[in-house]
């Protein structure tokens, strides 16, 4: 598991030294089988996190395809940029208990926009741990969540 982790670091730091930028990655893998590879902010934090996380999902992509052909242990790969997952992920739970507060008082289903697995799967957990039912509807790009009040029993 070490291996995979050190691999996935090393790769990581190559990639962001072709864009001139000598950082150190902080690596883990807490839950065993994901490696988390932190990168601290600098100039370049913009062209790295891409519109909308699009270039760090990018990173995550190459750097779990390396694992896999090196035939490592894990290669499930998370990689945020200053923080920037964990600040959107905090923002998506704050909106989340306000959609959730809103179909508890309401009795009414709420659809919401599409989004991506990672943000379906907060907003199922937040759903659960408040009482409110979800369902997720669509394909692909348009893959949604659907809020729904839990019936009265």
């Amino acid at each position: 598991m070490e291996e995979s982790i050190q691999f996935a670091k090393k790769y990581l730091e190559d990639m962001l030294s072709f864009f001139g930028l000598n950082v150190d990655v902080y690596a883990t893998s807490e839950d065993g089988d994901v490696i988390e590879l932190n990168v601290p902010s600098t100039h370049l934090n913009g062209f790295l996190i891409g519109n909308h996380g699009d270039n760090m999902r990018s990173m995550q992509y190459l750097i779990s395809m390396a694992l896999r052909s090196k035939e490592f242990e894990i290669n499930r790969v998370n990689v945020d940029i200053a923080d920037y997952k964990k600040q959107r992920a905090h923002r998506l739970e704050e909106r989340a208990i306000e959609w959730i507060e809103k179909v508890k008082s309401s009795g009414t289903e709420m659809p919401l926009e599409p989004m991506n697995g990672a943000d379906r799967r907060t907003i199922h957990k937040l759903a659960g741990e408040h009482g409110v039912e979800t369902e997720s509807v669509g394909e692909g790009l348009e893959r949604h969540i659907v809020l729904k009040p839990t019936p009265a029993e």
